[in-house]
């Protein structure tokens, strides 16, 4: 099994990209060897680079989908904090305090399936002053836009936009029935026509299977998706997944070094639930993911700025916005 291991990886640092029944078989490779290769794999297409952001949560609860993990859903009876999109002025703050403490990359995400017309002025000027006033990158999550709303966003100055393909295409109708998974890559299709660049990724632990996220990200691949958020699910009392159990550091390992065989180049970025791992997420690290979202997640609490960039010296990498 080791030399098969060997093998492969040894493949994939010469450019080979792996079939389905190749990474379903590294599922199940030794833990200590499979992770090893993956951060081999990350050192040779990504050296130490690091893409570290920051996000707002821009708008708040209320949101009309029922996807069943979120708190934000109208759906369910969480306490989660509702409130219309922020004006400039607390956006701007916000990007300016991550700016202070080192982090290049800064994301506004909001609730609800997408934004008004309206809102989407009112948040491009937003864009705008941040632009203007602090040196960051700038990254949004604004839900189903199209290609038109798309073009205003990136004439304000975004770089990047977010939108989660959450899980396989198979299991995505176990998620959430108000939107399809269609729509998503629609969506982050409108936004490259529009000259963004595109971050997508998942949740693990929604109750899915090993091969559910190895297709998700075989899905990834075929987009050509290079930034891409694993998301360990934290169950929210009120979701249908309250109950759901929680992940094992060494289960988010195996899943990210399987994620970097299948997309070697790619930002494989830590997101929700790193707060939950005893180590913050520093074994993943060296398992093969580059990318992080620090400071607080959406609805819960995450790890401080100074905690991650002691860290992420520690280990050797340079954060920035890296783009490909």
């Amino acid at each position: 099994m080791k030399e098969k291991l060997e093998r492969l990886k040894k493949k994939v640092l010469e450019g080979y990209q792996i079939s389905k029944e190749e990474a379903l078989a590294l599922a199940e490779m030794p833990l200590e060897e499979l992770t090893q290769a993956a951060d081999e794999i990350r050192q040779k297409f990504c050296k130490n680079q690091f893409d570290l952001c920051t996000i707002i949560n821009g708008k708040s609860g209320k949101c009309s989908e029922n996807c069943k993990y979120c708190a934000q859903s109208s759906f369910y009876p969480t306490d989660v904090e509702s409130y219309p999109l922020l004006g400039t002025e607390e956006l701007l703050k916000q990007a300016e305090y991550s700016s202070k403490r080192g982090v290049p990359r800064y994301s506004i995400v909001t609730s609800g399936k997408k934004f008004s017309s309206r809102e989407v002025e009112q948040v491009c000027e937003s864009i705008r002053q941040i632009k203007e006033h602090v040196d960051i990158s700038v990254c949004v999550s604004f839900g189903l836009l199209e290609e038109e709303e798309f073009r205003k966003v990136k004439e304000a100055g975004a770089v990047r936009v977010h939108n989660n393909l959450e899980a396989s295409a198979n299991y995505f109708p176990n998620v959430c029935t108000t939107h399809t998974q269609k729509d998503k890559i629609n969506s982050l299709q409108a936004a490259e026509k529009a000259g963004l660049s595109i971050c997508s990724g998942g949740i693990m632990g929604l109750g899915e299977s090993m091969e559910d996220r190895i297709d998700l990200a075989f899905t990834l691949r075929e987009l050509g998706v290079q930034s891409v958020p694993v998301n360990m699910l934290n169950p929210i009392p009120g979701t249908p997944y309250e109950n759901n159990p929680r992940l094992t550091e060494e289960e988010m390992c195996r899943i990210v070094a399987v994620f970097r065989f299948i997309l070697p180049k790619a930002f494989i970025r830590l997101a929700g639930g790193r707060g939950l791992m005893q180590d913050q997420g520093r074994r993943c690290f060296q398992s093969g993911a580059n990318a992080a979202i620090t400071g607080d997640m959406l609805t819960t609490a995450g790890i401080t700025i100074q905690k991650d960039m002691e860290m992420l010296e520690e280990l050797g990498y340079q954060a920035a916005a890296w783009e490909k």
